[in-house]
């Protein structure tokens, strides 16, 4: 049978990144640890740490054991819960990678509905770059990846991209900058500061191309990967910023700013991404049908 206690040493030393930090953790000396790790690997037959300069890295066959371990401490996480609470059910867990350029209120609106299941759904989000969240995802750690952009092309990971919806992007102003950018939009646009989503983002090359179309000139003062404190400095004030259009009624109301116009030129796309090619997890499957039903229909004031 597997060792639990070994597997928990190993999962406590790869998290920590070396033996010492991880001894200190679990009160042992790391003497003590390096000899169970030494057992564990040899009880199964496989290397799961290779040296790196004074860091210990994980093998191909570690990272899979490290997924695995998640798994396993998160499914006695939630058996203890279920126990304490008295609950007669177990949960069903939801791991989405949330792409962390994609604006809270969307990723809220999409992931709403799983709460709303009859099934008892636990939601866990993790927030990070396209890049690792894919990374995440092939290694077991995440059902599906929330983002702006699909699959990528020649990407050396397996998945699937599944449109979700598309929107409209509007300008949004602090109401005095508002008020100092006088004419019809797009026009008032013009010479005006301008608060850029990130490299990573769609509208990072296609909002300044636009422009160009336009015979516009806008001056770039800051560049955002992270979509919340992007409307943080337009909140203050920094510069004119650009959000989905679906969700216009949402921003005003957070941040206290005043729409400047709207274009249907340019859009924001949303996608799911997973592993395998139809979406059979339950809580994927009711984000899909919200998406489809709606989801992007601008709120009414």
């Amino acid at each position: 049978m597997l060792n639990f206690k070994h597997l928990l040493y190993f999962a406590t030393v790869a998290r920590a990144g070396g033996v010492t930090r991880a001894a200190e953790r679990l009160h042992l000396t790391p003497q003590t640890l390096s000899g169970q790790i030494a057992q564990f690997e040899e009880r199964n037959g496989v290397r799961l740490f290779q040296r790196q300069g004074r860091r210990l890295e994980l093998t191909e066959a570690g990272r899979l054991a490290l997924s695995y371990a998640e798994e396993i401490f998160q499914t006695g996480s939630e058996l203890e819960e279920l126990l304490k609470s008295g609950a007669q059910k177990r949960f069903v867990t939801f791991r989405v990678g949330i792409v962390d350029v994609i604006p809270k209120f969307i990723a809220h609106r999409l992931l709403a509905p799983v709460l709303a299941l009859p099934e008892a759904v636990r939601l866990v989000c993790e927030e990070d770059r396209l890049e690792r969240l894919l990374g995440e995802m092939a290694m077991h750690r995440l059902d599906l990846v929330l983002a702006d952009r699909p699959m990528p092309p020649g990407a050396e990971i397996k998945g699937y991209s599944h449109p979700l919806g598309e929107t409209g992007v509007a300008f949004m102003a602090e109401p005095k900058l508002a008020r100092q950018l006088t004419g019809r939009f797009p026009e008032r646009l013009d010479g005006a500061p301008l608060l850029l989503p990130g490299a990573d983002t769609a509208l990072h090359a296609a909002l300044p191309r636009w422009l160009e179309r336009k015979g516009l000139s806008m001056r770039v003062v800051g560049e955002f990967h992270d979509s919340a404190l992007l409307k943080a400095f337009g909140e203050a004030g920094a510069g004119v910023f650009p959000a989905p259009a679906a969700i216009v009624h949402d921003v005003r109301a957070h941040y206290k700013v005043e729409t400047l116009g709207e274009t249907d030129e340019l859009k924001e796309r949303f996608f799911l991404i997973s592993a395998e090619r139809r979406l059979t997890h339950p809580a994927a499957a009711a984000v899909s049908e919200h998406a489809r039903e709606g989801a992007f229909a601008p709120k009414k004031a």
